[in-house]
């Protein structure tokens, strides 16, 4: 019998990373946006990102619809603990939609800018909430015998999250400028060429601090690589991608700068199932008994097979229309009367 629930995480996991990896530095755009000083300079920004940003997030969606259909406790718990980060969210994605929309509708500067500010901090709030959220799952929540929530919003904002959060920034901010080489030309891609090493160096910073925090914040995501030493294969190729970064951008190499700062992404993401699994919510006031596992939160049997017939059929379709908007929107960023 196959291990549908296994399966179905599989599934969760790899929506996350295509999530990260594709809405990552779209997000990455958005906190750059203060950094182009010219009207022109900011709609370059928006319309690099503009046709392929809302399929994006298409990824988002089927992460919440994953864990509704297959995990529907770990989604319970998850959306009632964190209601008022949840709604936060929602209103970046909402405004920073809007924002898009909005902010070349009229002429004037301040209505302009007035959306851009909207833009930035609504892609900053994003970016930051994942981070938060990623590092909460990690170092655990309080959850009591019943797999109910003991806590409040001011459970999530610890220390380790925080950071984890403002490391999720810097990553995308270093996979966005990466992007916008590809799509900008002219004297203002070398503004941006130069920016590329200061976001390298501020991930390297946080994503090291993090590193050293989680041996004491989550020393169970170190336990089980010391227990099995290969597992270190993972966070070693995540390294060597993110190094490989800077040496790709050198040799003006922009494409494949943008290959392996996903990879890295992915590399670094998949720590986390090595680290947790089976776990998916953990308990910190009794990981072992009072956490939300694959096991003990996942659908019936029928209703994981029913599922993963509709994903094996659906996802390829959203890939396939993912390659199709890339291709056709490939190439640099041209304004005129049509763009933002």
């Amino acid at each position: 019998m196959l291990y549908l629930d296994v399966l179905w995480y599989l599934v969760v996991v790899i929506a996350v990373i295509m999530y990260a990896v594709l809405d990552g530095f779209d997000l990455g755009v958005g906190c750059l946006l203060p950094f182009a000083k010219k009207d022109e300079e900011r709609r370059l920004f928006l319309n690099s990102i503009g046709p392929i940003w809302d399929g994006n997030e298409v990824w988002l969606v089927i992460v919440g619809g994953a864990l509704f259909a297959g995990f529907p406790d770990v989604f319970a718990t998850i959306f009632s603990a964190s209601y008022d980060f949840v709604m936060l969210l929602l209103a970046g994605l909402i405004f920073r939609a809007v924002s898009i929309e909005f902010r070349s509708k009229r002429k004037s500067p301040k209505w302009r800018k007035t959306w851009d500010a909207i833009f930035c901090l609504a892609s900053f709030t994003i970016a930051f909430g994942v981070g938060l959220v990623l590092g909460n799952l990690i170092q655990g929540i309080p959850l009591n015998e019943h797999k109910d929530f003991e806590g409040d919003a001011l459970t999530f904002i610890r220390p380790y999250p925080i950071l984890f959060g403002i490391t999720t920034v810097a990553l995308f901010m270093m996979h966005g400028s990466i992007f916008l080489t590809m799509k900008i030309s002219g004297t203002f891609h070398e503004k941006i060429r130069s920016w590329i090493k200061r976001c390298i160096f501020a991930f390297i910073a946080c994503y090291v601090l993090l590193s050293i925090f989680t041996f004491t914040a989550a020393p169970h995501m170190t336990e089980r690589m010391m227990d099995h030493p290969w597992l270190l294969l993972v966070p070693f190729l995540a390294f060597l991608a993110i190094l490989n970064v800077p040496r790709l951008v050198h040799k003006r190499s922009d494409g494949w700068a943008f290959i392996f700062s996903s990879l890295s992404i992915a590399f670094l993401l998949l720590l986390f199932p090595l680290g947790t699994f089976p776990i998916i919510l953990r308990s910190s006031i009794d990981p072992d008994a009072y956490s939300l596992t694959v096991a003990n939160s996942a659908s019936s049997p029928l209703t994981l097979k029913i599922l993963l017939t509709i994903v094996i059929i659906g996802v390829p379709l959203v890939i396939a229309y993912g390659a199709y908007i890339y291709h056709v929107f490939r190439g640099k960023v041209k304004l005129d009367s049509h763009s933002y």
